[in-house]
């Protein structure tokens, strides 16, 4: 197939709108400011409304309570944040969604409760952290990983009990340290490794005993000469070899 070909299956491919009965025949279409096919607002198809909005944003504000839901989506991108109201509750999530974006922040409250997951991570990245805690108990993990991801270090406390892996591992990751301890019990062997890898040294006692050998290696790379030498005896062979070596480099640097 020759390039002549494909470049006329794209043509006839494309969808096209009545010129003849669109209010902007005599003005827009004579002007040059948009094109049968390629910038087009009377027609639905997302690439073509957004080049005639693009091309013609005054007209935007237009279209904002349009039928159809790409149109008012693409709409919502190109008009002033202060005549996106009308749009807070549209029924279209995509709509929503482009809201979700550029709303003022103090409009941001008012979608904390939407239907959509999208709506609402958007929601937490942009809400101001005096503000984001509200969003702590949302009923989808993404969110609540979201949200323990922006929270201040200090506030995450509530969230080390939450039911979701991943967002318990976010707060492991980000606690201050000398909290971790409230996290040395964890189901998930994954966010006691964290645990081990961040926890003080004086405190990684309370998980050397962890029934997880990959958790007591990552105590055994970390431990000071004292622990160590009560985990010789590991019943794994890698922690064993990980404790007999940092003992001996310790030992060393010690006599140093």
């Amino acid at each position: 197939m020759n390039s002549n070909t494909q470049q006329q299956e794209v043509i006839d491919a494309t969808p096209l709108a009545d010129c003849s009965t669109c209010s902007y025949r005599q003005t827009l279409l004579t002007e040059g400011l948009c094109k049968l096919g390629d910038c087009c607002v009377a027609i639905e198809s997302g690439r073509q409304i957004d080049r005639f909005f693009r091309t013609n944003p005054g007209y935007a504000v237009d279209y904002t309570q349009d039928d159809f839901w790409e149109r008012r989506a693409i709409a919502a991108q190109y008009v002033s944040p202060k005549l996106l109201k009308p749009l807070m509750t549209d029924p279209d999530e995509a709509v929503r969604r482009v809201l979700a974006y550029s709303v003022p922040l103090e409009w941001l409250p008012d979608l904390l409760n939407d239907p959509d997951r999208e709506v609402r991570i958007t929601v937490a990245d942009r809400l101001p952290e005096k503000q984001l805690e509200l969003m702590a108990n949302d009923a989808d993990y993404l969110v609540r990983e979201y949200v323990a991801r922006r929270l201040p270090e200090g506030r995450l406390f509530r969230m080390v009990v939450d039911q979701d892996d991943q967002v318990r591992k976010a707060v492991a990751e980000r606690i201050p340290t000398v909290s971790l301890g409230l996290m040395a019990n964890d189901n998930a062997v994954e966010i006691r490794r964290i645990v081990a890898r961040r926890m003080e040294i004086d405190e990684l006692e309370m998980i050397s005993k962890d029934s997880d050998w990959t958790v007591r290696y990552e105590v055994a790379l970390r431990a000071g000469l004292s622990l160590l030498q009560h985990m010789l005896n590991d019943e794994d062979e890698e922690v064993r070899l990980t404790v007999q070596e940092r003992m001996a480099s310790l030992e060393l640097k010690t006599a140093e």
